[in-house]
C-alpha cells in the first residue's frame, strides 16, 4: 500500500509543478534574429508573434527579402522559444525522474 501512496504522491507533486511550469511558460519571451540584427520577432511563452522590428535598411529591400528575413527571424525566435521552454520544464520536473520531457512545439 505505501507503494500506491508515493505514486499518488508523486503524481500530485508532478500535477503542482506542471501547472507551475505553464504558468511560468506563459511568461516566456523569445526574440529571434536575421539579417545581421536588422529584423527582429518576438515570440510569447505560447508561441504567438507579439513583435516585429524591421530596420530602415530592410524596407528598402525587395518584398521576397524582406519576406525571408522575417521568415529566418520567426524560426530563430521558436528555437530559442522551444529551448526555453525544455529549460523551464526541465527545472520543475526534474526531481520526478521525467528530466528529458520535451514540449511540443
Amino acid at each position: 500500500m505505501t507503494d500506491f501512496s508515493n505514486i499518488l504522491k508523486k503524481a500530485k507533486e508532478l500535477e503542482k509543478k506542471m501547472k507551475e511550469s505553464q504558468e511560468n511558460i506563459k511568461k516566456i519571451l523569445a526574440t529571434g534574429i536575421s539579417g545581421g540584427g536588422s529584423t527582429k520577432v518576438t515570440l510569447n511563452g505560447e508561441g504567438e508573434m507579439i513583435k516585429l522590428e524591421l530596420s530602415e535598411a530592410v524596407l528598402k529591400e525587395n518584398k521576397n527579402i524582406i519576406e525571408d528575413l522575417i521568415l529566418a527571424a520567426h524560426n530563430n525566435a521558436k528555437i530559442e522559444l522551444k529551448n526555453k521552454t525544455s529549460e523551464e520544464l526541465s527545472k520543475n520536473a526534474g526531481g520526478l525522474g521525467i528530466g528529458d520531457f520535451k514540449w511540443p512545439l
